[in-house]
């Protein structure tokens, strides 16, 4: 009997449009009533997705359509965020690989197209946006044909049918020329290219966990394919872990995943996604649940290593508990390790310092989220520099970690992009130029010369550069990086920024704090443009005296001061800074604070 369900994920580069084509796919499986607003990026439901204009979370929805549920996977297109994308992959059958028919692959679309087919998962390719004026579709097909033939397809995959079209405007088509009318040839491709899942409906239920939800009142949801049987409420099942241990439990609930919403289910059959509420407080990804105590473990597809690490500690500042609700140690400890729950490339380690914890992961950008997601959680915390993780081979030899950066600009700019890397130890690997005016760089960098290369890039083209890198290999060490040569202004009081004070210090250098701002001794205030760091008394106030001219303080003015993102903050410290994240501020300090303290440190260092 054949099984009338379809499990795919939708894979793609960053802002290729991915969830847009999701949108349209809800759109077209009824999901929308005639007289209900319909949502844009709809599958982006964390506000720091929506804010960011990028998926983060893999989520999953389902559409019916003529007989057939199609299970739908939405997967975040950036670097940091692949192993996202990882994890789903034992949970389809098939990808939608989708393309910019301006832009063609990318670096993500590499890496992820990899992990695809390394699964024996058949692709469906579609070359979107081909509304656009500098669109070119049928050379974008021809790169997608090479990525196939670099990445090793087999021949069944080489043969993957192509659409094209717009996400957007809802349409999609055989050839780029065809009409342009609805979604209903690539919902048809899918039924006819994505396999059926390979699942025995007459053998005993199991399922491989590849997805954790929660649920307010049965607590933790295993989310996963059915392999095998069906499972309903009321069912003893056996949870497998990964170290081999095995705990009994009786389903509790299950859950289907359709249009935006996750509803009760009456169970599911083999082939089908479902969410498992057993009551089990801490099952994992990569467990198996399974309905005897002898069924095997399920293999778990294989994750890439952390590359970056920081160090998150407890706020010990001058202002700490003024804003947030969790400030203690432990507090923090239980977040983050609640992180690691659910996002498998995250490693949470403690460290000999009370208080002190280090986080692994992907690269900046992920821990960058995660700090964000806890300051808006109510967490007050201290975050470092992010540093690389080393390694060593077996003739002792440092070796880090590299990434191959891919740079796309308007020409007028490839010079001082070109220089910026080779100070950052970047090297050459490929240049190309379109008819467009614009630049395609290849190059080979030390992760540690990734690390603030982003916002440096943006001054450099005005905001024109795109960039994006992938995880290369580990390599012989680049030698010294040196990616900030500016010092800094620091307070040497306490107490709050006056316009005179500021005024002053404005001839110093760029301030990053405005009147009225609450300081702190050891604060980061401004930026000297000098290597050396700077003490400054932001926060002294005008003697008054009988000689003032009448309404001269009220015209005096400021430049804006320099705001850092969280993103920014944590690039730009150095290893003896610090970023405190609180629900309402960001500010940057040193790790010492006082400066008589500094002061011996620094001199004891030299010695």
């Amino acid at each position: 009997m054949s099984l009338k369900v379809r499990n795919l994920a939708i894979i793609a580069h960053v802002d290729h449009g991915k969830t847009t084509l999701v949108d349209q796919l809800l759109q077209a499986g009824g999901t929308y009533r005639d007289n209900q607003a319909t949502q844009e990026r709809a599958m982006d439901s964390m506000d720091l997705e929506r804010e960011k204009g990028i998926t983060i979370k893999a989520k999953n929805t389902a559409i019916l359509w003529e007989g057939y549920t199609i299970n739908i996977v939405d997967t975040p297109g950036h670097a940091d965020f692949g192993a996202e994308v990882e994890r789903v992959m034992k949970m389809v059958d098939g990808v939608l690989l989708v393309v910019d028919a301006t832009g063609g692959p990318q670096a993500q679309t590499r890496f992820v197209l990899r992990k695809a087919l390394q699964e024996g998962l058949k692709p469906i390719v579609v070359v979107n946006k081909i509304d656009r004026p500098l669109s070119t579709p049928e050379k974008v097909h021809d790169q997608v044909l090479e990525l196939f033939l670099d990445l090793d397809a087999t021949e069944d995959q080489f043969e993957a049918p192509f659409l094209y079209g717009s996400a957007r405007d809802g349409y999609f088509m055989d050839t780029p020329d065809g009409e342009r009318k609805d979604c209903v040839p690539l919902i048809d491709k899918i039924i006819e290219y994505i396999p059926e899942p390979e699942a025995k409906e007459d053998a005993p239920f199991s399922m491989l966990v590849s997805n954790i939800d929660w649920d307010d009142y049965v607590g933790r949801v295993a989310i996963g394919k059915v392999l095998g049987g069906s499972i309903k409420k009321g069912d003893n099942v056996w949870l497998i872990r990964k170290d081999g241990s095995k705990v009994r439990s009786k389903v509790g609930k299950t859950f289907s995943y359709s249009g935006l919403d996750t509803q009760d289910s009456e169970g599911c059959g083999a082939g089908g996604i479902v969410g498992v509420a057993a009551g089990i407080e801490n099952i994992d990804i990569g467990d198996t649940l399974a309905e005897s105590e002898d069924a095997e473990q399920l293999p778990f597809v294989a994750i890439d290593p952390p590359t970056v690490q920081m160090q998150f500690s407890i706020n010990d500042g001058p202002f700490a508990g003024k804003d947030g609700k969790h400030v203690t140690s432990r507090a923090i400890r239980e977040r983050l390790m609640k992180e690691t729950k659910t996002n498998i490339s995250i490693e949470v380690e403690d460290t000999e310092t009370s208080g002190v914890f280090t986080v692994s992961a992907r690269g900046a950008m992920q821990i960058a989220v995660l700090v964000e997601t806890m300051r808006r959680e109510g967490y007050e915390l201290l975050v470092s520099r992010p540093t690389v993780i080393y390694r060593r081979d077996e003739d002792g030899q440092l070796h880090e970690p590299f990434e191959t950066l891919y740079v796309e600009a308007p020409d007028e700019y490839t010079q001082g992009i070109l220089k910026a890397l080779s100070a950052r130890k970047g090297i050459l690997e490929h240049m190309d130029v379109e008819a467009s005016g614009r630049s395609l760089i290849q190059a080979r960098i030390p992760t540690r010369g990734l690390i603030g290369f982003e916002t440096e890039l943006v001054n450099l083209t005005s905001g024109h550069g795109i960039m994006s890198h992938l995880f290369a290999e580990y390599g012989p060490h680049a030698g010294e990086i040196v990616t900030r040569i500016t010092g800094t202004l620091v307070s040497m009081d306490t107490g709050v920024a006056t316009t005179y004070s500021l005024q002053l210090l404005e001839a110093r250098g760029k301030l990053f704090a405005a009147a009225g701002d609450q300081i702190y001794v050891g604060m980061l205030v401004g930026e000297n443009p000098r290597a050396n760091d700077l003490p400054v008394n932001p926060v002294k106030e005008k003697h008054l005296d009988n000689m003032r001219s009448a309404g001269k303080d009220k015209t005096s003015k400021l430049a804006p001061p320099l705001r850092f993102s969280l993103e920014r903050a944590i690039e730009y410290i150095e290893q003896d800074e610090l970023v405190e994240a609180t629900p309402n501020n960001i500010r940057l300090r040193k790790r010492i604070l006082d400066p008589n303290v500094r002061k011996r440190m620094e001199k004891a260092a030299k010695a």
